[in-house]
């Protein structure tokens, strides 16, 4: 297994086996809050608009706090942070279930409850994907973070699935409650794993580390541009949360049928994930990046005006395999060529794109549809994503042209640090 470093090899150390496990039950639990919420606000408000301010109040939070939590994460010991973020996170999902059971929600309670756990959050992934780093050797990385992927993929495959079906027969305070158990859960697997490295060390929390991360990126070309292209495609493609309204007025499929739209997306993400997992690093990373971003735009925009619930279904779980793809190469491009002291701090800079983009995207479709009709909105959107691609791709040539380089890590790889430092 070692010689075969495409082949899952990452799961041969017994800390990342078990972060794995406990990343696959909070991401499945938190797959039960988002449904329960989107077709909760739904049932409160009749509004599109409504749906698009989840997006809106978890990721204004993430925006304002992202630079700071990226210093904690490289200043402050990665797994505590991790640890205290998740409990937060456990108790919001709570307090929405204690709402809901008492009579008491409203959508301006569930809202300030999603900004609550949206501020958790934006300490919590660059902790998380930086403490993924500290459970592999270099020479597994690539798996490893593919494999993160997929179990992440995995759990929204299942997640809204099950949460469509338990919804017939139990209830949303019940899909609370089972969100906010899954969080403490990780907090188990966490207080077991002994990561390799657990903060970098000579980083203290000052202005200046923020700025020293925010001009490393500006060095990297390829990096931002990326960045800037993930943003564009899933704010204008974005519109997930839009999935109530399909399920109650377009397609007529009810709570049940929502829950497999939901799953969709990630069934075809899943399997890209195994299929990158599997195989050796992909080394034209720029081109499949492109491409995948302009099959995501086109299964989106297909999606949008489609009126048969199969096909549909086929449409997005397209749609969550291009973007998988394009994903993943993004992460290993990062961490491959980010210096360790800087994981943190960049980590909490790609979160302001790869969050603010979809969540900032499901309020602009939101709003569109408000104004227009939900069809249009959906279908607009990715159109405006392939054309954000093509236009990258012309600008951005170093883009087009990145690659992996020699036994699959860039050239810029070769400065990144072992992380071989004792928890």
């Amino acid at each position: 297994m070692a010689d075969a470093p495409g082949r899952f090899s990452s799961l041969r150390h017994a800390d990342f086996r078990l972060f794995l496990a406990g990343h696959f039950v909070s991401r499945a639990g938190s797959q039960f809050q988002i449904f329960a919420l989107s077709w909760h606000l739904w049932l409160l408000t009749r509004s599109p608009l409504a749906l698009g301010l989840i997006g809106a109040c978890r990721v204004v939070p993430v925006i304002l706090l992202a630079i700071g939590a990226g210093v904690a994460a490289d200043a402050f010991d990665r797994r505590r942070l991790m640890l205290t973020t998740q409990v937060v996170l456990g108790l919001t999902s709570a307090a929405m279930a204690w709402l809901t059971w008492s009579g008491r929600a409203s959508s301006a309670a569930l809202l300030a409850l999603v900004a609550v756990a949206g501020a958790a959050t934006a300490f919590d992934n660059p902790a998380r994907q930086t403490l993924v780093v500290s459970l592999v050797p270099r020479e597994d990385l690539p798996n490893g973070l593919s494999l993160n992927v997929m179990t992440w993929q995995l759990a929204t495959v299942i997640g809204p699935a099950l949460a469509g079906l338990l919804l017939a027969h139990t209830s949303l305070t019940f899909l609370y409650a089972v969100d906010a158990v899954s969080f403490f859960v990780m907090v188990g697997a966490l207080l077991r794993v002994r990561p390799r490295a657990t903060q970098s060390e000579g980083v203290r929390p000052s202005v200046r580390a923020a700025v020293e991360g925010m001009r490393y990126l500006r060095g990297q070309p390829v990096l931002m541009s990326m960045m800037a292209l993930d943003f564009l495609a899933t704010f204008f493609a974005g519109a997930l949360l839009l999935l109530p309204v399909y399920a109650d007025q377009i397609l007529r499929v009810g709570e049940k049928g929502l829950g497999l739209m939901m799953a969709a997306p990630s069934v075809g993400s899943l399997l890209a994930s195994v299929w990158l997992a599997w195989r050796p690093a992909i080394r034209r990373q720029g081109a499949v990046m492109l491409g995948a971003i302009v099959v995501y735009g086109g299964a989106v925009a297909a999606f949008g005006s489609c009126p048969w619930f199969p096909l549909s279904l086929a449409l997005l779980a397209v749609s969550g395999a291009a973007d998988t793809v394009s994903t993943v190469v993004r992460v290993i491009a990062r961490n491959l060529m980010t210096p360790d002291e800087l994981r943190g701090r960049m980590s909490s800079l790609t979160m302001i794109f790869f969050m603010g983009g979809p969540q900032l995207g499901e309020l602009e479709a939101g709003v569109v549809a408000q104004l227009t009709s939900v069809p249009f909105s959906v279908s607009g959107g990715g159109v405006a994503c392939i054309l954000c691609a093509v236009a990258t791709a012309l600008l951005v040539p170093a883009l087009r042209r990145h690659r992996l380089e020699g036994a699959g890590a860039p050239a810029a790889a070769a400065a990144v640090p072992a992380v071989d430092a004792p928890a």
